[in-house]
């Protein structure tokens, strides 16, 4: 029998325009809506605000999902109608399940603000099983020193939600789930089990070999289930490991509001237009509902 080539699909990163800058979209994708949970995925900056200036994400609403922010450079304070205040620094995770809905906005502090400010890192959104997707809404907050961290062959690794290399980090999942933040040497090797069913490699900076192929920066390559993969850094990068259990079925993702019910969704765009959403202290802004 022929072995199964361990590379199953290359998703090249897609600008898109967020309001003032470009991000680079990958999840989802026409060929590949989700990878385990993970229904969303952006790569944001590096991006350097002069003083005065900074990101300004507005109130807007979410349903069905839990929003992971995960920073390589920079800060951002979330705010949201629970309420919660909370800074978010590199290697922390901000870990905010929307559940039967949430607000939240995200936004440069006035500190970096004032001074002029750095923004790098990865905004993602993991979908919730069918049982969970009116959950209360809840936020967590992780610092980096409570994730745990591991070293294998000069490789650094933290494991960011769910179970990886013999670890398992302190955020609340829902289903099985793989994310790891990857810091890789030039020429060092790191080799991947097949413990999830599905699994990604986002390629966030540098550039790697699978398989005997180069990956270049901003390419999500979604490895075939079963294989033990091994991914060779051909120079310093950082790659976001990524995946875990299909879901529980088909997922409708429109705007901001994810969830397995279309009708679902059409209840939360009214909701949101109509002003129903609670409100967040401090906050008098929002996001309109988008048109179509």
């Amino acid at each position: 029998m022929t072995p199964r080539p361990p590379v199953e699909l290359v998703i090249e990163g897609r600008p898109r325009d967020i309001g003032g800058f470009s991000v680079r979209r990958l999840l989802p994708y026409a060929k590949r809506r989700m990878v385990g949970p993970f229904i969303f995925f952006d790569h944001f900056g590096p991006l350097r605000f002069p003083p005065g200036h900074g990101l300004d994400v507005r109130p807007h609403p979410h349903i069905g999902l839990a929003t992971v922010t995960y920073l390589f450079d920079g800060a951002i304070v979330h705010r949201d109608n629970l309420p919660t205040r909370q800074a978010i620094r590199p290697g922390d995770v901000n870990w905010m399940i929307a559940g039967r809905g949430i607000a939240h906005s995200e936004r440069t502090g006035d500190e970096e603000r004032a001074a002029g400010s750095a923004l790098h890192g990865i905004q993602s959104w993991v979908a919730l099983p069918r049982d969970r997707e009116e959950t209360a809404p809840s936020f967590r907050h992780h610092p980096a020193a409570s994730l745990p961290e591991i070293e294998i062959r000069g490789v650094r690794l933290r494991v960011i939600a769910g179970s990886a290399f013999g670890r398992t980090a302190p955020v609340e999942i829902f289903s099985p789930t793989l994310y790891v933040d990857a810091r890789m040497p030039a020429t060092a090797e790191l080799d991947l089990p097949p413990e999830h069913e599905e699994r990604a490699v986002y390629v966030a900076e540098g550039r790697i070999t699978i398989a005997g192929e180069a990956q270049e920066a901003g390419r999500l390559v979604v490895l075939a289930a079963g294989t033990a993969v091994a991914v060779r850094a051909e120079e310093a990068s950082r790659l976001m490991i990524l995946g875990g259990a299909p879901l529980d079925g088909e997922r409708h993702i429109w705007w901001n509001f994810v969830h397995s019910d279309p009708t679902r969704i059409e209840r939360a765009k009214a909701d949101w237009a109509e002003g129903r959403f609670p409100k967040i202290p401090g906050e008098t802004e929002f996001i309109p509902l988008p048109k179509g």
